[in-house]
């Protein structure tokens, strides 16, 4: 603690002036003048109090809370900040991942319950109408035709009604439309003539990718599953609208696997 003013600073030094005061009070009881040295000393002691704290505050020490960071300390705390900014990167990362993978996945659904739900109206709606040949009138195609596995395209061609017309255009109410893989896409193609010909312009639509194969059964009047329609060769006008009492249609996709779905054919 700091010597007050006016008061000796405690110590080494403080004994000798002690000592040194206690001489001259001996001295002046005794009669005998003091040295002219120690005089001065003695009121330069007196009569200069700061200097005496001046050189007592030089002995004090800093205590150790004011001193600053250390090298170690600094180095430690910059590498937690970097750890835990990679933690947070690595976690948004993940996040941000996450998310992208996710918006692929319900796209994904999209496409194979757009996919399911247009094969479904189409074969609910399937109607007993033939149609002539894109060249000549013989032999006319069945209102149901189903290739056999590994046959040509399409895969599967129907008439269906119920075509909505909002629009008022002039063509009918029926529509011709078929199904076919290419390039492990599922394609619709439909016409807007009933009877379409070379010159009759074809309408895509593609409902799903990434499939490997789309295969259709039907079930026949006798309660047998058939991998192809119409199970005979005859082209007779019954046999041409003959329709199935139900078709099982099986999706083989890359992702989501073999999809089965089993629609029942009114009528």
């Amino acid at each position: 603690m700091p010597a007050r003013l006016g008061q000796p600073v405690p110590g080494r030094t403080g004994r000798r002036r002690w000592k040194h005061l206690g001489k001259q009070a001996a001295r002046s009881a005794s009669g005998k003048p003091a040295s002219p040295a120690a005089a001065a000393g003695s009121h330069e002691s007196a009569g200069n109090p700061v200097s005496a704290h001046a050189r007592s505050s030089r002995s004090v020490r800093r205590s150790p809370g004011e001193a600053g960071f250390t090298l170690i300390e600094v180095l430690v705390a910059v590498f937690i900040t970097v750890v835990m900014f990679a933690l947070g990167y690595k976690t948004i990362t993940q996040a941000s991942n996450s998310r992208e993978s996710l918006k692929e996945k319900q796209a994904r659904l999209l496409e194979l319950q757009t996919s399911v739900r247009v094969l479904e109206q189409d074969f609910v709606q399937l109607a007993p109408r033939p149609v002539r040949q894109a060249i000549g009138d013989e032999p006319a195609q069945p209102a149901l035709e189903g290739a056999a596995p590994g046959g040509p395209p399409p895969i599967v061609a129907l008439t269906r009604g119920g075509w909505a017309n909002p629009a008022g255009l002039q063509r009918p109410a029926l529509q011709r439309v078929a199904y076919l893989l290419e390039n492990g896409t599922l394609r619709r193609e439909y016409w807007n003539v009933l009877d379409p010909t070379l010159a009759s312009t074809t309408y895509r639509r593609d409902l799903m990718t990434h499939v490997k194969a789309l295969t259709v059964r039907y079930l026949d009047q006798a309660h047998q599953w058939q991998t192809l329609w119409p199970a005979t060769a005859l082209r007779q006008e019954q046999v041409l609208r003959q329709r199935p009492l139900a078709v099982e249609i099986t999706l083989d996709t890359e992702d989501w696997g073999k999809i089965v779905r089993v629609i029942e054919i009114p009528g």
